[in-house]
């Protein structure tokens, strides 16, 4: 296993500006996070003027944001996740892609994939119900009706797009993207070429100037060093550790106590490499496997504002899709498949291509009669699905001067530490905040305004940068 080119662009801030500022609290002796406190805001962080915020961990389907590999979990787990059982039943979505897992374009492929594997099988004049209408189902649904057959996608919420959820709030002056919104300028290039023939912006995050305060660095080089030992270490192992683990055992953790860099702890370094790592896979240190959780992982470095979800519904132009109709139940035989639908009604095809999030699989909350086979039960245990939100802020004016357009903040107790300053992209006062893992969850906790006085405190440092 080599150390990805990912790992090293977390441990530097994603090739991007990064503004490293520590914050007035006492460093944690290891590298996790502690619960989100109950802070007394600074009056030099004005209250926003709007928050919109995301809800994956909590949405009943969606269960999570992305998948990941869990400690013990393999690659080969996802290609087990996406074969087809007995003709009948084809499965895509991010968590079946070896390659692109977590992101928009290995959703898209697992859709395109599974389609072929239908039209493989399948005769003329039969129906196909696709159910999602996220990224993976909406590309399965448009290569399998430009073939001519008859398809229906079921979709659960009342709007198309699954993951990715453009908002348009009243006196906003861009598109909030709550789902999926990063990409990466050389791993998504067919999809960055497609949303440029919609219509559909990107705008790229580098080439800004970083600043700071007490101290600051636009390279993390504790981060990147730390995970590199770790795995290396957990490659001589007999069992997959989890990276908590690995950075223990290797000595990194300890080996980053004693760094200091430009005035910045490498305990509080390395905790900046992790809660990034975790805005990208969605799990913890303690979650995400050693051997595998850390491969190739794709750079993100351009953003989505002209719309994503138009892209869905490009896709979808001219497929029948049926909104608010969730499946409860897959019924397969050897000559149809039954749909038991949340409405009460049942609908009987001849072939369905699931696409629904791993986080919905693991939760059974749709059943399969019969039972799965044993691999794909296997892979849906192991595999993890992680948690990313993101919380959108707007302010009638910036209380900042730094034009950095990624700030992590180091030495910090808040459970947000990873924000993107949309003024240097777009230029509008508007901030957002990435959290991913156990972070994440603790987050969707917080209420409004529990979640704005926490960010206030959080964010204290910048109005002096």
């Amino acid at each position: 296993m080599s150390f990805s080119r990912r790992i090293f662009l977390l441990g530097a801030g994603s090739g991007l500006s990064l503004l490293v500022l520590t914050a007035c609290t006492d460093e944690p002796p290891r590298p996790t996070k502690s619960s989100t406190p109950s802070p007394t805001p600074s009056q030099a962080v004005p209250r926003p003027s709007g928050i919109e915020r995301s809800g994956w961990s909590s949405d009943p389907f969606a269960r999570g944001a992305q998948s990941f590999l869990a400690p013990g979990a393999t690659p080969q787990h996802r290609d087990d996740l996406a074969k087809p059982v007995g003709g009948r039943v084809f499965f895509a979505g991010e968590a079946t892609s070896a390659d692109l897992a977590g992101t928009v374009l290995g959703a898209q492929q697992s859709g395109a994939r599974a389609a072929a594997e239908v039209l493989d099988v399948v005769r003329t004049g039969e129906k196909i119900a696709v159910i999602g209408a996220g990224a993976a189902g909406a590309e399965a649904a448009r290569a399998l009706f430009r073939r001519g057959f008859d398809v229906v996608v079921l979709e659960a919420r009342d709007r198309v797009g699954g993951r990715i959820d453009t908002r348009t709030p009243k006196s906003w002056p861009l598109g909030v993207e709550l789902g999926a919104w990063r990409l990466g300028k050389v791993t998504d290039e067919p999809l960055l070429a497609r949303l440029a023939s919609l219509g559909i912006a990107t705008n790229p995050l580098a080439g800004l100037l970083a600043a700071g305060i007490d101290g600051h660095t636009a390279d993390n080089t504790v981060g990147a060093p730390a995970l590199a030992t770790a795995r290396t270490w957990a490659e001589a192992r007999l069992v997959d550790p989890s990276l908590s683990a690995a950075l223990d055992g290797s000595g990194a953790t300890a080996g980053a106590a004693g760094a200091t860099v430009e005035g910045l702890s490498g305990t509080g370094l390395l905790n900046a490499s992790l809660a990034s790592l975790a805005g990208v896979t969605g799990a913890s240190a303690s979650e995400l496997s050693t051997w595998y959780g850390l491969a190739d992982l794709p750079a993100r470095d351009r953003m989505v504002t002209g719309g994503f979800s138009g892209l869905i519904r490009d896709s979808l132009d001219g497929v029948r899709v049926s909104l608010s109709t969730a499946v409860l139940g897959v019924y397969y035989s050897a000559s149809a498949v039954s749909l038991k639908l949340g409405t009460g009604e049942s609908l009987t095809v001849d072939r369905v291509v699931v696409t629904v999030p791993l986080g919905v699989l693991k939760k059974n909350a749709v059943a399969f009669d019969p039972l799965l086979p044993f691999s794909h039960r296997t892979a849906i245990s192991a595999l993890g699905m992680g948690s990313v939100e993101t919380v959108w802020l707007r302010f009638d004016k910036p209380f900042w001067s730094t034009d950095a357009a990624v700030w992590s903040i180091v030495g910090s107790d808040s459970d947000i530490t990873d924000w993107v300053n949309l003024q240097a992209v777009t230029g509008e006062p508007v901030l957002v905040g990435i959290v991913g893992g156990k972070a994440a969850r603790r987050v969707g906790k917080l209420s409004d305004d529990e979640l704005v006085e926490a960010v206030r405190t959080a964010l204290a440092p910048f109005a002096q940068a």
